[in-house]
């Protein structure tokens, strides 16, 4: 099993969730998050013009069994991606083991 994190734009969310679903991974938790990266945003407030490095993003954290994992990065890359700066990061970590806290059963069967 492995965990993928993924920081994407907000405005790419519905295509990366979308594009997840059509690969079977239908079950994942995302949140909204600020972050600092290479993007820069040019703001105007009050007739001042200012930029920020703090970007708003969507995180993504999936859990999927090892078969999964490639179809869910490529779903990400091919529906977060927009060819230009600030697109997003991911990250792939291993997961040691995964309960279902209902049954009390482990494993990967546990995802499903």
């Amino acid at each position: 099993m492995k965990k993928i994190e993924a920081l994407i734009r907000k405005t790419q969310f519905e295509d990366v969730k979308n594009k997840l679903h059509e690969v079977g991974v239908n079950f994942f938790s995302h949140w909204d998050v600020t972050g600092i990266g290479n993007e820069k945003i040019g703001r105007v407030y009050r007739g001042v013009s200012y930029s920020t490095s703090a970007i708003e993003r969507k995180m993504l954290s999936i859990i999927v069994n090892d078969e999964f994992l490639e179809p869910a990065i490529q779903a990400i890359i091919e529906a977060g991606g927009t060819g230009h700066v600030g697109d997003g990061k991911l990250f792939v970590l291993p997961v040691e083991e995964a309960y279902r806290i209902r049954t009390g059963e482990k494993g990967g069967e546990t995802l499903n």
